[in-house]
Order: C-alpha cells, then sequence, then structure tokens
C-alpha cells in the first residue's frame, strides 16, 4: 500500500476536486437557469483536472523517487492514479447525481428536449440518467488520465543530465 499511497492520496484530492467542480457548477445556475451554456462551460473542468495531475506526479517524482522519475515510472504512477479514480468514479457520480444536483438530469431532459436534441423526453431520458453518466464516467477517466499522464510525463520525467537538488 505505501506503493500507492501517493497514488491514493491524489485520486481522493481529485474526487473531492470534482465534487467541488460541480457544487460551483450548481451555484453558477450551469445545471438550471443557465443550463444552455453547461456543455460548453463544464469542459473547463480539464485545467483543473490536468492541474492536479501535474500535481500528483509532481509528488510522486519528490517523494517516492527522490526528485528522479523516468517517463515509465511516472506513466505507471499515473495509471495506478487513473485507475484509482475510475474505481472511484460511480460513487463520485452517484453523489453529484443524488446529493449535489438532483435536478440537473430532469433540468436537462426538459431543455433537450424543447432545444429538439432529442425527439422525446424517454429519448432523452435515456441518456440523461445516473447509470449513463456512472459508464460515461468511467471510460472518460479511463482514457482521459491515461493520456493526461502520457502528456504531462513528457515534462515531469527527470530528463537525461537533469540535476537533483539535495533535500537538507
Amino acid at each position: 500500500m505505501k506503493n500507492i499511497g501517493i497514488e491514493f492520496k491524489w485520486a481522493i484530492i481529485f474526487t473531492i476536486m470534482s465534487l467541488l467542480w460541480m457544487v460551483l457548477e450548481k451555484l453558477c445556475g450551469l445545471h438550471d437557469r443557465n443550463i444552455d451554456y453547461h456543455m460548453y462551460l463544464t469542459n473547463l473542468f480539464a485545467i483543473p483536472a490536468i492541474w492536479t495531475y501535474v500535481l500528483a506526479l509532481q509528488d510522486k517524482k519528490k517523494n517516492f523517487y527522490e526528485g528522479k522519475m523516468d517517463y515509465k515510472q511516472g506513466l505507471v504512477s499515473g495509471i495506478i492514479l487513473t485507475l484509482i479514480i475510475t474505481l472511484i468514479s460511480p460513487f463520485t457520480q452517484w453523489v453529484i447525481t443524488y446529493v449535489i444536483s438532483p435536478e440537473f438530469f430532469p433540468n436537462v431532459i426538459k431543455r433537450s428536449v424543447e432545444l429538439g436534441y432529442y425527439e422525446s423526453t424517454e429519448i432523452a431520458e435515456a441518456n440523461f440518467n445516473y447509470k449513463n453518466y456512472a459508464l460515461q464516467g468511467m471510460i472518460g477517466a479511463l482514457t482521459m488520465g491515461i493520456i493526461t499522464t502520457a502528456i504531462v510525463m513528457i515534462f515531469v520525467r527527470t530528463k537525461d543530465g537533469e540535476l537533483v537538488q539535495e533535500v537538507e
């Protein structure tokens, strides 16, 4: 467990950050009065999500690998982090759906039918529900986590000839 303690810690931080993001979306009206902007503005979540991965991988480099982490070590760490986040994501979606914003699905269903994105309420309901979002969340967490890790590690890894500062 000690080997993945940093990944577990950052998966919890990521989950808390995700829940706080949903509270912010709700407070900004993106789950009701400003729902038309939700599909655009929710994508801004990528900024804190990527930043969390950067901090997690830097933490792993500094505190587990003593300042020297190659690309493969970071990739493995990021994949472990991603797997933990992916496993937690159905619970995160449950909290969002039933605690933070239980009105989101009814609102988005109604509005998507009004705008003609879906022909009927039944078709919209088939897309906007906990089960579908939990599955999409898991797939999204897995794919985006691995892609983010692969890119972030280009910058976080210890490059050849890079000096490691001694911690006193």
